[in-house]
């Protein structure tokens, strides 16, 4: 008696390889994280816009040890944001120089959302956030072997 068991990479009808369950699973990832920062990008342009635009939108405080000018963070915001959406575009077709700039990108996300924590903490927070998120779906793939297309 012999059973039948699905393998990895069989078949198909066409001749052609199916992709395997984990290769699905990286490229889901990736799709999510280029969403995800493209999204988290569009958003830091319009915060930086309104650091630029009116400082008087955020918060101030006086004993925060990171104080900066909030023109200044608006500039930065707009630059990173700005970068974010190009990396976005790359990782949304595939590209290597895209997951590890996309990692990059988020993670000085996450610094500058820190450090502007006091002028505007709830959003601050939630930025934070979705680039942990971004972080780690651009890294899982690699560690459970999701192959580049």
């Amino acid at each position: 008696m012999t059973a039948t068991h699905p393998t990895h990479g069989a078949r198909t009808a066409t001749g052609t390889r199916a992709p395997s369950a984990k290769r699905q699973w990286a490229e889901g990832l990736t799709v999510f994280a280029a969403v995800s920062l493209m999204i988290v990008s569009v958003l830091d342009i319009l915060r930086g816009v309104m650091g630029i635009a009116e400082d008087d939108v955020f918060v101030t405080t006086q004993d925060y040890v990171f104080q900066f000018d909030l023109s200044a963070w608006g500039w930065t915001h707009l630059v990173l944001g700005a970068i974010g959406v190009l990396v976005g575009l790359g990782l949304a077709r595939g590209a290597l120089w895209a997951r590890v700039a996309g990692v990059t990108i988020a993670g000085l996300l996450v610094i500058a959302n820190f450090l502007s924590l006091p002028y505007y903490p709830v959003w601050s927070v939630v930025m934070i956030a979705f680039s942990g998120f971004i972080i780690w779906a651009l890294c899982v793939p690699r560690a459970h072997g999701g192959a580049e297309r």
